[in-house]
This record gives structure tokens, sequence and C-alpha cells, in this order.
């Protein structure tokens, strides 16, 4: 399912810019910002999916669920792309000084375009937060398979993000849009049959409760009792197993929401038992509220990669139709720029997993090799140098441009799309490192009871880039007095904004490092029970992890 998903998810990431500014007559940078409004909307929304899959569906019945959201978003963009009378008339033999004359789109189509976009943003956010810890879900918390499933999933995505941006991207240039979002229907509704086949082999995960809530009731709690003294001593608080028998220890971080579990005495030095959730917590449900609040600094710390991604997804097509696009002869949509890193991915995510993991593992002894955050450290540097070299490729097309004189020209540039893959493939190499890493350590990291959420979190990095993308973008505009805003990319100073990118990314990669220097690993305990044949009967245990 991952797979055929993300197969339909990825051509349109790399190619809407195409159709918003060819087919809907948008301009260029308002093409760039609803394509990135339409990414964070689909991450941001996870969030969303996550919850209900940890409240009150299974991670199974959410990903079919917003799989048929998703599914009914791609046919209603085939239904308006298949009739020309719900799009604008097309603005074709127009110079690009005059495509600011062109029709736009009128109330009725703009209605019909956003709301199939959105209904696939729905869609995919809850497919996207539950689906890989249904994946994970498969394999017992020590077995060090799981840790090389999350490896396997993003190889899974991966191929199906090379079919998308090959034949997907062909079949919108050659056939038509409508013939591409079609193919993105079919390819959705099968991933839907697919993962329905597996039902009743799947181990399932009982929602047990609003992780939200539960949330919020340490909060309250801790704002009721604000002024108890502090508690001293791990016995004065109340603790029992959580959801799914586990029991988080106690730690001194964030103290002050201790006293959300401090136990009540009665008047005869007794201890109460019988309040409820919004009048005591256990430390297991404290040290839950206190993982996602060190969880923050690290997301916030990855934003800035995600909106580097946004501009590689968009300007970097948009420059790729200035160039020629002739690869040993065959002419290589622009769109299909995005399969050079896919393709570096694919080949070194089956190394990474099963030559660099086990080495680094005798080394660290570490199952993962690394762990999560130095992983997502390494990806961030990577896309500080992929943003350098994208500012040096954007310095040498500009060049051309002016020593042939085609400033202003709609012909191909003497100079060939595949200088772009430079920066592409170093920037894929950052995401196959970032992109595992922040999956894994929320998954990881989270309780028992919102491991979905744990993963939707993960995604927020990828929402929050792409909408700071917008703000970027825009920023950029007014500050410089308009690097971007010629609708003509030989003459912006798109090299200039490539460089503000890079040297940003290098102050977020300081700020990640002192986020990454100030977070615990979480420790827990698991109950569980083991049957002892010898003595014919169970005996509980309390296994440390």
């Amino acid at each position: 399912m991952g797979g055929l998903e993300n197969m339909a998810f990825i051509s349109n990431a790399v190619s809407l810019v195409t159709y918003f500014y060819g087919y809907m007559n948008f301009s260029l940078t308002k093409s760039a910002n609803t394509l990135t409004n339409f990414m964070g909307t689909s991450f941001l929304v996870a969030l969303f999916g996550g919850l209900i899959s940890d409240t009150y569906l299974s991670r199974f019945n959410t990903c079919v669920l917003f799989g048929c959201i998703e599914l009914l978003g791609y046919a209603a963009l085939t239904v308006q792309a298949h009739f020309d009378q719900l799009r604008p008339p097309p603005c074709q033999g127009l110079a690009i000084s005059q495509t600011t004359q062109c029709q736009a789109a009128d109330i009725g189509q703009a209605a019909i375009l956003f709301s199939g976009l959105y209904l696939v943003a729905f869609g995919t956010s809850g497919v996207k937060a539950a689906l890989p810890s249904l994946g994970a879900d498969q394999f017992d918390e020590r077995d060090p398979k799981r840790s090389s499933f999350f490896n396997w999933f993003l190889l899974s995505f991966t191929a199906g993000a090379i079919i998308g941006v090959t034949f997907i991207v062909w079949i919108s240039t050659n056939q038509g849009w409508d013939w591409a979002f079609g193919v993105c229907t079919v390819a959705v509704l099968v991933s839907i049959m697919v993962l329905s086949m597996g039902k009743s082999l799947y181990r399932n995960n009982v929602p047990k409760g609003s992780p939200l809530l539960r949330i919020i009731q340490v909060f309250v709690v801790a704002i009721r009792n604000r002024k108890l003294p502090q508690p001293g001593i791990e016995d004065e608080l109340h603790d029992v197993a959580g959801v799914h028998n586990e029991i988080l220890p106690r730690t001194d971080q964030f103290r002050f929401l201790d006293r959300a579990a401090i136990e009540h005495t009665c008047d005869d030095g007794s201890t109460s038992v019988n309040l409820g959730p919004w009048r005591i917590c256990t430390v297991t449900q404290v040290e839950e509220t206190k993982i996602i609040i060190r969880m923050l600094p690290i997301i916030l710390s990855t934003v800035f990669m995600n909106t580097c991604l946004a501009q590689l997804q968009t300007f970097t097509v948009q420059q790729s139709t200035t160039m020629n696009t002739h690869v040993l002869g065959i002419k290589m949509p622009g769109s299909s720029i995005p399969v050079i890193p896919l393709v570096f991915m694919f080949i070194f995510i089956p190394i990474y997993d099963c030559v660099f993991v086990p080495i680094a593992r005798k080394i660290t002894g570490i199952p993962t090799g690394i762990r999560y955050l130095q992983r997502i450290g390494v990806g961030l540097v990577l896309s500080a140098i992929s943003m350098a070299v994208a500012g040096v490729v954007e310095t040498r097309r500009k060049s051309v441009a002016r020593e042939h004189g085609m400033v202003d020209s709609l012909q191909p540039l003497p100079m060939n799309v595949l200088w772009l893959g430079y920066q592409y493939s170093i920037f894929g190499l950052a995401d196959m490192f970032t992109f595992v890493g922040l999956i894994q350590f929320f998954y990881e990291e989270s309780s028992a009871g919102m491991k979905s959420l744990g993963t939707a979190i993960s995604w927020c990095s990828s929402a929050f880039g792409y909408y700071l993308s917008s703000v970027v973008v825009d920023v950029v505009n007014k500050v410089s007095g308009g690097w971007l805003d010629n609708n003509n990319l030989n003459r912006d100073k798109l090299d200039y904004f490539y460089w503000l990118l890079a040297g940003m990314s290098v102050v977020n990669f300081g700020v990640y490092l002192v986020c990454a220097s100030w977070y615990r690993y979480k420790k827990v305990e698991v109950i569980y029970k083991e049957e002892n044949h010898a003595e014919g009967k169970q005996v509980e245990m309390l296994n440390a992890v």
C-alpha cells in the first residue's frame, strides 16, 4: 500500500506546479505556493489521522478509511482534467512577459480543484500516520528486524515514487492529465484492496483511549496541584501500568508536571485511590506527556530541511523547463528530474541496511548502527550542502542564458537538464537519512498508547517545512525587491535564494545539535506474563528495556 499510494502522491508532488501554471493559469509564484500549501496540509493533518487511529479506530481501519477519502479526491481531479469546461481557457502562443493576461480560473473551477486536492491531502495524511505503525506493530519490540522494517518501508516508498515520477509523469505529459489522475485513482484503489487482503494476518492494535486527552489531564491536574510542594521521592507518586502494560520510569525533566501524580491522603493517613483521572494521574501518564514535550524541539529543528525540499520540488522543476531535457536521445519531462535522487536512494537503502548497519552495530553496539538523532543530523548536513550546490548550478544556468542571448527566449537553453541532478542526488541521500530517522525516532520513543500519533508528529516536520516555504518565498520577494517575482527564471535571482537557504540550513543544523544534545531517550518497563511449564503457573515478570 505504501508503494502504490506514494506513487500517486509523489507523481503529483513533482508535477502539479506544471498543471497549475499551464492548465489552471496560476502565476509561477501562486503555483509554487499552492503546491507547498497542499503538501503541508497533507502532512499536518496526519496528526488527526494518528489521533483517530490511537483513540477510536485500529491502524488497519484508519488506513482503509482514509485511503477511500484519498480515492475520492483523485476521482474529482480526474473529472476536472477530462472536461475542458471545468478549467479556464488555455494560454497558448504567449511570451513569458504576457502570461499575466491569461484568464484565471473562476470560483466554480477553483472549488473543484481545491476540493479534489484537499480530499487527497486529508486521505493521504491518515494513511501516512497509521501505515508505518501498522507495519512496525508486526514485530516484537526487541526484534532487530523492526529497525530494518523502516528502511525497507522507505524502499517501498521510493520504488513507488520512481514509477510515479517517470511513468505517471510521462502519461501526464504525453497522454493528458486526465489519464494521469485516472491512473492515480486506480493505484489508490488497488492499494486499498491489497492491504485488505491481509486483514486476517495482521497483528492489530486495540485503541485504549485518547492520548491527547491523557496529556490534557496531566496539565490540568498539575495546574490544580501547583500549590503542593514539589515531590522529592518517587514513592510519593501514584503509578500503575499504563496502556499495553507499559510503565515509564520517572525522569527529572519538567518536574512541575510531577505534581499531577501526587497521591492524596485521607484524614486517617491512608492513601486515596478512588480519585478520577482529572484528579490524579499516573507517573507513566506524566512521562508520556514529557516525551511529547521533549520531542517538540527535535521536530521544530528539522522543519527547515523540508523547506529546502519544497524549493527543489517547485523551482527545480521550473528550472528544468528552460533546459535541454534530452537524455541519451530520449526527451525527459522536467517533472521526472526527481527520479535521480530516487534512484540513488533505491540503490543506497539496501546498502545502508545490509552493509553499513551491521558494520556500525559491531563498532557502536547499537542495534540500529547509529542512533536515530545521529542519523537525522547526517541528513541535515547533506541538505545544507545540496542547497549550496543548487546555488552554483543556477548561477551556471543563468550565465548560459546570458551568453547565448536567450534570457527572454522560450527555447530550451544549450545546457542539459542532468545538471540539476547534482543538487537532487545529494538531497536524496539527505532524505534517506532523515526520513527514516524521524519516523523510527518518533515511533520508538512514543509510548505504547500513541504510536500512530508519534508517527504523525514526524510528518509535521514536512508539513511545517512546506508552509514555511510559502512564507519564505513571500518574505524574500518583499525584502529583496522581487528576487522571485518576474515569472522568468532567467531574470529572477533564484541563485541568491538558494545561497540564502544554504546559509540558513547551516544555522538550523547548529540549533538541531543543541536540541539533540539536550534530548534524553526514554526508558520503559514492560509487564508481561510468561507461562512457567515446570511449576504449572504463570509468573509475572518485570522486564526493563
